[in-house]
């Protein structure tokens, strides 16, 4: 029996095509405004400073830490630091109404259903959990923050991971074989299933995909283990 999911967002309940063509510029554009106007609050230094360890090299100026992100989103990096700055942008874009976040046509329906149904509804991306929450509070179907029980991050450890999967098993309070995992990628499944978790990929282009996880279009179609 399922007591909770775990949902992924890119091309899981939302298109990669948003990050991709609107977030990420987005970001890459406001970086050299954003750090020059922010260059000394606590917040800022923290994640420089984590990104200069991370880079190995010194970050000086705001022009040289935007290099170094604008180079890492072109990358696509999935660095915690880079993730924390880019929640701090998206926020105002989101709040001055510049964009609301993609859901699939199905996303929010089956949300408010498994919700009302009593399963607890998590997330695990590699966004920060800032960028998530304002991801799910600015979407396209409205604010559906109060359909989430948490949010989860690469503070967490690597998606690719099986002990990431069993760090939030162990935070949730369920056994594994009640928890669902969602994901468009191979390796991620791979890494809950590892850990004992139930798995569902999700082929949103209908590409048909072969897995070793059940695989379905949409979230419409998804079967919940007994």
């Amino acid at each position: 029996m399922i007591n909770a999911i775990i949902t992924d967002i890119e091309g899981t309940t939302s298109s990669i095509a948003f990050v991709k063509d609107v977030l990420f510029p987005y970001a890459a554009q406001q970086f050299p405004a954003f750090l020059h106007a922010h260059w000394d609050d606590p917040s800022v230094q923290e994640q420089i400073q984590a990104a200069e360890a991370e880079a190995g090299e010194s970050l000086g100026t705001p022009a040289q830490a935007s290099a170094l992100f604008r180079r890492w989103i072109e990358e696509d990096r999935k660095a915690t630091p880079l993730k924390a700055l880019q929640g701090m942008i998206w926020k105002a874009g989101y709040e001055n109404g510049d964009y609301t976040a993609h859901m699939y046509p199905d996303t929010a329906p089956a949300l408010k259903q498994w919700h009302d149904s009593g399963l607890a509804l998590y997330v695990y991306s590699s966004g920060s959990i800032a960028a998530q929450k304002l991801f799910f509070g600015y979407s396209d179907a409205g604010d559906l923050t109060g359909l989430l029980s948490g949010y989860f991050d690469t503070t967490t450890g690597p998606k690719q991971s099986a002990d990431s999967y069993r760090k939030i098993q162990q935070a949730i309070g369920h056994p594994a074989n009640t928890l669902l995992f969602l994901s468009d990628i191979e390796a991620e499944l791979d890494a809950a299933a590892e850990a004992g978790l139930h798995t569902c990929l999700l082929d949103r282009e209908q590409a048909g995909l072969e897995s070793r996880h059940p695989v379905v279009s949409d979230f419409n179609h998804i079967n919940f283990p007994d």
